[in-house]
């Protein structure tokens, strides 16, 4: 077989663990912090719905944190096994982050996972809620390093290149990269919006079938907020991160935009809201398209310069334009559609003064939650192919390719890993959706009461 079917293969099989494992560590972020949030409210006023919420929704952090801890092994060893070249190119860097996210943030949020789940009635509530602090603190740490890795991996820097190999010549310029707070809020900000989310839809599913209304009322009151102001954030992050990607990845820019020819000076670039990108013939087969708006989109200005997509060597085009394309039309739609659902929901709360009874009425409100839950789970999907797939055709952009990049591996080893590690993955969704079914037929326990902590020493006295 061909270096170009290897280095398929190997993207394919990186692509499909990449997209499974990614669906856990963004509900693990959000999720640890809004426990911490209920720990403290509870820890602060002493109401034990509080507590009941805290430990309910504790149940879903421990599946999702499983599945995300075992899916993410051998996304990591494929570094090793399929993207040698990648790894020797880029691995003083590289390799060290992704040390630092393992001894910083992995272990912290490992290490305290087990005094959160076990250690009511045994440690003090303050040193609980430190427990439940940390593995939040833990799973946002462990975001933030590795999108630093991916972000520089997008607008490297603070390398320089000896023998082969990139020697970090600045560690705080290879960090603090171009694309690096853009890539870090947006991500870690994605995280909070799905877990907002799924605890909101999950609360207006119980709401919807009366289910201890009550209970899951005040947690729908408390995603709702945070949504209010994390809703509208996410849309300004991704505005000024798009800004960012005409600015650094041209050819990205153009290729998620469908825009081929640079727009002429004083002249604005249209924005095409439809169309399917050809790249064959360097051209959209049709397009629906608003004068002057990509060089609002992409410039913030009228007749803003942007870089069209033939007027770069093919060799350096992405792939999979239409993909692309409507990967970003799908994230960017879909975060829209939360903020209206959002303040949707917000007038409706003030026009019935979150009362019980009339929020209840509100049927097809709190069904258009339920059926969002899936939804931040497809936008962020759709925003890890922009990043990943617009790179293309470089692992280290501008540095690096990807075809360089890529192990020698035999084609049937790389086809049987696949299928391992699809089945292994089934398995893994599967339990969890068995489980998770299970947790939500049971629902929250009304009736516990918070553990008393006696001391060992009080005890024996």
């Amino acid at each position: 077989m061909s270096v170009d079917s290897i280095v398929n293969l190997s993207r394919a099989q990186f692509a499909m663990t990449a997209l499974f494992h990614i669906l856990w560590p963004i509900l693990t972020i959000s999720l640890s912090a809004f426990l911490f949030l209920v720990e403290a409210m509870w820890v602060r006023t002493r109401d034990v719905m509080y507590y009941r919420h805290a430990r309910f929704w504790a149940k879903l952090l421990v599946l999702n944190f499983a599945v995300g801890v075992v899916s993410g092994i051998p996304m990591e060893f494929q570094f090793g096994t399929n993207w040698e070249g990648f790894s020797r190119y880029t691995g003083e860097f590289f390799g060290n982050i992704l040390g630092f996210e393992g001894a910083m943030a992995f272990m912290l949020e490992a290490g305290f996972i087990g005094v959160m789940l076990y250690g009511w009635g045994r440690v003090p509530r303050g040193v609980h809620l430190f427990a439940t602090g940390m593995v939040a603190l833990g799973s946002s740490i462990s975001a933030f390093w590795i999108m630093v890795a991916n972000s520089w991996m997008q607008t490297p820097a603070g390398v320089t290149l000896t023998d082969g190999k990139l020697i970090v010549t600045d560690y705080l310029a290879a960090i603090f990269n171009p694309d690096m707070v853009w890539g870090v809020g947006h991500m870690w900000v994605a995280a909070l919006e799905t877990g907002a989310f799924v605890i909101a839809g999950i609360s207006a599913f119980y709401l919807y079938r009366r289910r201890n209304p009550e209970f899951f009322l005040r947690s729908f009151k408390l995603a709702l907020a945070a949504l209010l102001v994390i809703a509208p954030l996410q849309i300004w992050l991704g505005d000024s991160s798009g800004g960012d990607v005409f600015r650094s990845q041209p050819a990205k820019g153009a290729a998620i935009e469908g825009f081929w020819h640079t727009n002429k000076p004083g002249e604005g670039a249209a924005w095409a809201l439809l169309a399917w990108p050809n790249q064959a013939e360097q051209k959209n087969d049709w397009a629906l398209e608003l004068p002057n708006m990509l060089s609002v989109l992409g410039t913030h200005s009228l007749t803003g310069r942007v870089t069209g997509l033939a007027d770069i060597p093919r060799a350096d085009q992405p792939p999979m334009l239409p993909l692309l394309f409507y990967a970003f039309r799908a994230m960017a739609g879909i975060g829209f559609w939360f903020m209206l659902l959002a303040f949707w929901s917000a007038f409706v709360w003030r026009k019935t003064r979150g009362r019980l009874e009339a929020m209840l009425t509100h049927r097809a409100l709190l069904l258009a939650w339920v059926f969002s839950i899936p939804l931040p789970y497809l936008a962020v999907e759709a925003g890890w192919i922009i990043r990943e797939v617009g790179r293309q055709p470089w692992s280290v952009y501008g540095l690096l390719r990807t075809a360089d990049s890529a192990s020698n591996v035999p084609v049937a080893t790389i086809s049987a890993s696949m299928v391992m590690f699809f089945l292994f993955y089934l398995v893994l969704i599967s339990t969890f959706f068995i489980f998770a079914r299970k947790w939500l037929k049971q629902g929250p326990d009304l009736a516990a009461t918070p553990p008393v902590f006696t001391a060992l020493r009080a005890a024996q006295h």
